[in-house]
């Protein structure tokens, strides 16, 4: 057998191992990799992204993650806790229209206030919070995120001279917060058996008041309510 036989064959052998050892290894971390792409859904891109693809790097991050955060127990609201976190949103909401700068930083330091009462990282540590929110509530945290970079922005990238579009992109940020404090703001998984029975009873109770009046109004205590004209996720991907 002449040299230049074996010496593609030794670099056949020397290409095969190389590829049987990169299988080898993504065979180890894929379920690692798919449990974290389960867990975090949008995080998991938006990490992916933020590392210029890499995903193991992302991964590495997202595990880290979960490392630090992913044992802590969110505290349940007491019922005038929620009430009155409730009222204040509504009230920021409400305050949009007149005063779009004054409302997006008063939903940013509210949900601050309400991920640190619910046990997250206090809120004069957003990155750590951010951190924490993002274990355990992947899908809805992006909003907090925007929320909190118009409120402290000051001046929207992209705004005209009149300020439409920094409004516009200011209501949308509100938005999308909301579904985080709709969250926040629900009882917890193990509280919800124990309030099942009693939902009930308040949902018989309230609906007939609502079809005798047919005002379709929602209950009181509902953060959707009394929202400003054109407030809701359907018009902002239409806008």
């Amino acid at each position: 057998m002449s040299t230049g036989v074996i010496i593609a064959l030794i670099v056949i052998v020397a290409a095969i191992l190389v590829v049987a050892a990169v299988l080898a290894l993504r065979a180890r971390r894929g379920p690692a990799g798919q449990n974290l792409k389960r867990r975090f859904g949008p995080e998991y891109d938006r990490a992916v992204a933020r590392h210029d693809g890499d995903a193991k790097a992302a991964e590495r991050e997202l595990a880290e993650r979960v490392e630090r955060h992913g044992a802590l127990r969110e505290r349940p609201l007491e019922p005038a806790e929620r009430e009155q976190y409730e009222a204040r949103w509504t009230a920021a909401q409400e305050r949009f229209v007149d005063s779009p700068r004054e409302a997006v930083a008063e939903a940013d330091r509210l949900l601050a206030e309400l991920a640190g009462t619910r046990g997250f990282p206090d809120g004069t540590q957003y990155e750590e919070q951010l951190a924490a929110l993002s274990v355990h509530h992947a899908h809805h945290v992006q909003g907090y995120r925007r929320v909190h970079r118009v409120a402290q922005a000051g001046t929207v990238a992209g705004q005209d001279g009149d300020g439409r579009a920094g409004t516009e992109e200011m209501r949308e940020a509100m938005v999308e917060a909301r579904a985080l404090f709709e969250d926040l703001v629900s009882p917890a998984r193990h509280e919800k058996n124990h309030h099942d029975h009693r939902d009930d009873r308040v949902e018989t109770r309230t609906r007939k008041p609502l079809e005798r009046s047919g005002s379709g109004t929602p209950a009181r205590g509902d953060s959707r309510a009394h929202l400003p004209r054109g407030f809701t996720r359907r018009h902002a991907k239409g806008s």
